[in-house]
């Protein structure tokens, strides 16, 4: 469960980065991992440096960089909508955390922007079905 949760907090972006090679990614469940605040802040602490790191956590860290400036540009379809949804639960329901990992991970704010655009876009095809 806590091997999950590294993967979880961060899948939002690091899954993406090697999808041939990290299909394990695949099967983790998003909504339990993130659902667990100690799990989510032991995560985060792994990834903003402050706390120790098992294996999958380093290995998020080696990944995290190209799939960020990549916007996730190899992961599978399903990594990317895992990802997704990581993030848009880790704004909602962890912001302070969700502050720390961006000022480290995308202090450009680049990632965030396109992701912003892409939820503005999603958003809209969501309310044409709805209506």
């Amino acid at each position: 469960m806590v091997k999950a949760v590294l993967l979880l907090v961060v899948v939002s972006v690091v899954a993406c980065a090697k999808a041939a090679e990290n299909n394990k990614f695949d099967s983790i469940d998003v909504d339990r991992v993130l659902a667990s605040r100690r799990l989510v802040t032991n995560y985060v602490g792994c990834l903003l440096e402050k706390k120790p790191c098992p294996p999958e956590g380093a290995e998020l860290k080696r990944v995290l960089p190209e799939a960020i400036k990549t916007y996730c540009e190899k992961c599978t379809p399903n990594q990317k909508q895992k990802a997704f949804k990581a993030i848009r639960k880790l704004r909602n329901d962890y912001p302070q955390e969700w502050k720390q990992l961006s000022a480290k991970w995308d202090p450009s704010g680049e990632f965030t922007k396109k992701f912003d655009a892409d939820e503005k876009k999603r958003t809209r095809i969501r309310g044409l079905f709805l209506n």
